[in-house]
């Protein structure tokens, strides 16, 4: 897999083996430093681009009860791309739709417990997926989006490094670490150690002036809607740049299905 000379910068990667790939997926696992243990994520590799080697990289964060799975086999999102870059609509893309680190029901992508889950998300997702013979390199242009607990942790982390993506977009976020309560079953970590990390808007604002260009959206019948609604009205009284979108549907796989596609446009619109 590797280069004469070059080390990986994992202890161990295993990668699925393309005899058996379908659809475009790989997938991968890695002992992670940063979480101390194995760690999965699945990758779209875009038919006929073996020979590229800085294509675009969008990285999906997943909500809480999911894994490194969830975009591709409850979401199509490996078709979505497919389709769209297909029809011309975006240029061809790799995706690298990774698990949030598995911690209890969600790990929210903030460090806790002695685990750097967004250390895993910014730094060795994508080293894994060059690793695992993805067309991107450290000079591919990065994306970042997610859904409910993975719109929160793109919201964050998208603003807290923000000069390592090109874009960001959120769908049906959790605003606040707080609301993840109503959807796990293990007491969130204390919040001293969460002191910087417990909110969307606390992020954009403490990072303002390297902010990605941003948008995200919600279901009407979404039961984060009035939470989504307000770091909208809180954004556009900061003087904040951004897209926000409402559209029909609930907090439900459907819909993320429908409007990943959104997603992915917004994404080639802003490439560089």
């Amino acid at each position: 897999m590797f280069a004469e000379g070059v080390v990986s910068a994992f202890r161990t990667i295993k990668v699925s083996d393309p005899r058996f790939e379908c659809g475009g997926l790989r997938h991968v696992t890695v002992k992670s430093e940063a979480l101390k243990q194995r760690a999965d994520l699945s990758l779209f590799l875009p038919d006929g681009q073996e020979s590229q080697e800085s294509l675009p990289l969008v990285i999906l964060l997943h909500g809480v009860y999911s894994s490194h799975w969830g975009w591709a086999f409850n979401a199509g999102a490996h078709q979505t791309a497919a389709r769209l870059i297909e029809s011309g609509e975006m240029p061809p893309l790799v995706l690298a739709m990774p698990s949030d680190g598995l911690w209890g029901d969600g790990s929210g992508y903030v460090p806790h417990g002695g685990k750097d889950f967004e250390r895993w998300i910014v730094e060795e997702v994508p080293c894994a997926t060059e690793e695992a013979g993805a067309p991107v390199s450290e000079s591919s242009p990065w994306f970042l989006a997610g859904l409910s607990m993975g719109g929160f942790g793109t919201l964050r982390l998208g603003a807290k490094f923000g000069a390592r993506f090109q874009a960001i977009s959120a769908h049906s976020s959790i605003t606040r670490l707080e609301e993840l309560a109503a959807f796990v079953e293990e007491p969130l970590p204390s919040p001293d150690l969460l002191e910087g990390n417990g909110s969307a808007l606390e992020a954009i604002l403490s990072h303002r002036r390297d902010l990605p260009p941003m948008r995200f959206d919600c279901g009407l019948d979404d039961p984060l809607l009035e939470a989504n609604r307000e770091l909208h009205a809180a954004l556009e009284e900061e003087g904040i740049e951004h897209v926000y979108e409402e559209f029909p549907g609930g907090h439900e796989w459907p819909y993320w299905e429908e409007h990943l596609a959104d997603t992915l446009r917004f994404f080639a619109a802003h490439l560089p």
